[in-house]
């Protein structure tokens, strides 16, 4: 028999008008082995389901926003964006979930994947909640869901690029806990990455004096890392590539010249934007670490090997 941990001294009735509320007066066996007083209130609301529904091929999920009186007394506007979830009021985990998740986004759900329970506020609520995912198609929305009226739902469907999602974690837009936490499983677990555009950023010009020689063997390093980058699955380019051939085109005659010296960051930059990483190698350059500084502030993913990149299949394989 195992040891006992817990006893409860007092229950009593605070509130039942919505859910019910108790205060509980109870005994707790310390790790020390002594016995501690406590009270504590406990909000009971029966246990609940979510879903994340998503479509793979086209990366996009379906979430909801409505309002919470709860967020909006803590300083929030109240809006959420959250994914479909209800109370299982005696239903099945799956049953109930796919009851909800049509009522709310007017998508009719077929299979679902249980992926965890989780209880989200074990110091005060009993709510144990069960997370499920399920593929979604255009031809699954029956009607414009948006909840049930009698129940003071007044919900709107979001239709999100999953990276948009995803980032929006990041900017506070989503700030539902259950939400980010399927958010996040479905990103690890779910989706295939998608291929990276990567600038390569290596010295060019640093410790060369500018040495033809010199400044080749440093754009063949680059290449030579872009190669690898294309082989795990991902587009690599060079600002060389670009910035070289315009430079000259403009006017430059030589490396370092004054419209060289004008236009090439420029047109790296410009390139940089449209990029979705950085691969940061070789030694020091002042020039690649102003790059990498600018992709950290458009948000762009850093890297300094070409093994921290995701592995794609259908990388192509180098001779």
């Amino acid at each position: 028999m195992s040891e006992e941990k817990i006893r409860i001294t007092a229950e009593k009735t605070l509130s039942d008008n919505w859910y019910v509320l108790k205060k509980y007066s109870f005994e707790l066996r310390r790790r020390d082995g002594s016995w501690q007083a406590q009270e504590r209130e406990v909000y009971d609301r029966g246990n609940g389901a979510t879903i994340l529904l998503y479509n793979l091929k086209r990366r996009t999920v379906l979430l909801t926003r409505q309002f919470r009186m709860p967020a909006f007394v803590n300083g929030h506007s109240g809006y959420l964006i959250e994914t479909a979830a209800g109370l299982l009021d005696n239903a099945s985990p799956e049953v109930r979930i796919r009851q909800e998740a049509q009522e709310e986004t007017g998508c009719r759900v077929g299979e679902v994947q249980k992926v965890f329970d989780a209880f989200m506020s074990p110091g005060s609520v009993t709510e144990r909640v069960h997370f499920f995912i399920g593929h979604y198609q255009a031809e699954d929305r029956i009607d414009e869901g948006g909840g049930l009226e009698h129940e003071g739902e007044d919900i709107e469907v979001l239709e999100l690029d999953i990276d948009q999602a995803l980032g929006m974690i990041k900017s506070g837009e989503i700030a539902d806990g259950k939400t980010i936490m399927l958010l996040q499983y479905l990103q690890l677990h779910v989706l295939k990455p998608r291929s990276l555009m990567v600038l390569v950023a290596g010295p060019y010009r640093s410790g060369t004096g500018d040495d033809p020689a010199l400044l080749a063997r440093n754009v063949e390093a680059m290449e030579h890392s872009a190669a690898q980058v294309l082989a795990a699955g991902h587009f690599p380019v060079l600002g060389e590539w670009v910035a070289l051939p315009m430079t000259r085109l403009a006017g430059s005659r030589a490396v370092g010249d004054a419209v060289y010296n004008a236009q090439f960051h420029a047109y790296a930059e410009r390139l940089l934007e449209r990029c979705d990483a950085v691969l940061r190698i070789g030694g020091p350059s002042a020039g690649c670490d102003a790059m990498v500084e600018i992709g950290q502030r458009l948000g762009l993913a850093i890297y300094h090997q070409v093994e921290q990149l995701p592995v794609l299949s259908g990388g192509l394989a180098q001779g």
